[in-house]
């Protein structure tokens, strides 16, 4: 069966409305810490120089940061940049209010170069995509997995150092590019932290039936054409899609419909009628049934709350 398959990492954030922000830089050196509060949304760091040392609530070890690594926090949670292990932090929030040029300073000296930002999704992102992911994500800058990362960061670094024309939306949407290939290198080397689409990413039987659903979720799917897009039987793939995403491929089906009906509700976009058809209801009302079970409204009711 040829299939036209598509990418649901790219599917999911395009549906939560990704965006990215960079903050101010930090120059710090000699002995420091500063604490953090949770931040509000999803925060990332990249050390561009020196190396210095992460703590984060709930997580049991610290995580040693040399020079190319970056992190990203998943979860609101206190946290602790240092210079190393038993200094006394100081709260981060009164030293980058007060930077200069966008460049706060800590300690003495200038051994550390860190960039920050954070990723703002839509509402929809804790469910479909975080609470996939460990409260921490670290990726080492020295891998050779690392070297799109790398490029990345020193365009940023390039464009907030030369300022030439739209330099900060350039800077925002290279951030995005270290978004993603953070998300591949995580997938690569590790699995997600509970059943999920995630998961299912990884399994070499689910992804292409994953693929498949993305690529066209009105389409009448049946768990046999989806074994056939694996190449395998369908108690095979039955099993390994509910062990590795949690649900049945064709309930996992009507969630993503429903998650895109939903964001069309959201934007108002076309008739109720218009939505289900695109989705893959043939009728208004068995859209209605099926929006209503997963979601305890009914689709006029969801769209009237939501505008």
């Amino acid at each position: 069966m040829s299939i036209q398959q598509t990418d649901p990492l790219e599917d999911v954030l395009a549906l939560v409305g990704t965006t990215s922000r960079l903050s101010v830089s930090l120059i710090a050196g000699g002995e420091w810490a500063l604490d953090f509060d949770p931040p509000p949304a999803v925060k990332f760091n990249a050390i561009r120089r020196g190396s210095c040392l992460l703590t984060v609530d709930g997580v049991d070890e610290s995580i040693p940061l040399a020079e190319g690594d970056c992190f990203l926090l998943t979860r609101p949670r206190r946290f602790v940049l240092a210079s190393g292990p038993g200094v006394r932090p100081s709260p981060a929030a009164p030293v980058f209010a007060a930077a200069v040029d966008g460049i706060a300073r800590a300690g003495d000296g200038d051994d550390v170069f860190m960039l920050g930002g954070r990723f703002d999704f839509g509402s929809r992102a804790r469910e479909l995509l975080l609470d996939g992911l460990p409260p921490v994500l670290h990726v080492p800058g020295g891998s050779a997995a690392a070297a799109t990362l790398r490029w990345a960061l020193a365009q940023v670094d390039a464009e907030l150092r030369d300022r030439p024309i739209a330099a900060t939306l350039v800077a925002e949407h290279l951030a995005l590019v270290m978004l993603i290939h953070m998300l591949r290198l995580h997938l690569a080397s590790a699995p997600a932290s509970g059943p999920g689409w995630l998961g299912g990413l990884t399994d070499p039987v689910v992804a292409p039936a994953l693929r498949a659903l993305h690529a066209d979720p009105a389409r009448q799917w049946t768990v046999a054409d989806l074994a056939r897009v694996s190449a395998v039987s369908r108690s095979t793939l039955a099993a390994r899609f509910k062990q590795a995403v949690g649900q049945g491929p064709l309930d996992y089906l009507t969630g993503w419909r429903i998650e895109l009906a939903a964001d069309r509700l959201r934007r108002d976009d076309g008739t109720v009628a218009a939505i289900a058809h695109a989705v893959g209801y043939g009728s208004e009302s068995a859209l209605s049934t099926a929006f209503k079970r997963v979601t305890g409204a009914s689709p006029r009711e969801y769209r009237r709350a939501a505008v």
